[in-house]
């Protein structure tokens, strides 16, 4: 995986730092990357965070390597790929079923699988309709954003 503008720990420390003051939400942008981070409330009076992050400049030229990767596969085939950089978990929690396997149908809105980042649980979503061909990442493994994370075959 490339070197991160901001590592897991770095926007940690971030959300520490909202914790304890009065803001709901932070919005930094660079040339590098774009972090958004807002609090959620919730019925029960916790608060967790939400965060949305993507990186620009240097991330520029992977992210057209990944459009071009995408773009040799099959017409009948679409990449389900990683909405953003961090581990990769097929199920919910563990020792639970995942949520496809191969042979599985999906619609766009499936969930597919989650990418944790910064502690931060984000499903990912089958985005095409048909049948999972492939998985590619593997449960627990660390991935890049765009990275393929299964195959679908389109119906």
């Amino acid at each position: 995986m490339s070197k991160l503008p901001l590592t897991p720990e770095s926007v940690a420390e971030i959300v520490s730092i909202l914790d304890g003051s009065g803001y709901d939400r932070l919005d930094i942008k660079t040339d590098a990357f774009r972090l958004r981070v807002q609090r959620e409330h919730v019925a029960d009076s916790k608060s967790g965070w939400s965060q949305d992050w993507d990186f620009s400049a240097q991330d520029a030229s992977k992210s057209a390597e990944t459009t071009a990767l995408v773009e040799q596969l099959a017409d009948s085939l679409c990449a389900i790929s990683a909405p953003l950089p961090g581990m990769f978990y097929r199920a919910p929690q563990p020792g639970s079923p995942a949520f496809v396997d191969i042979g599985d149908t999906v619609t766009q809105d499936t969930v597919v699988g989650i990418i944790e980042t910064m502690k931060l649980m984000n499903p990912v979503h089958a985005g095409c309709a048909g049948v999972i061909e492939g998985i590619c990442a593997e449960n627990g493994a660390m991935v890049d954003g765009a990275a393929t994370l299964m195959r679908v075959r389109k119906i």
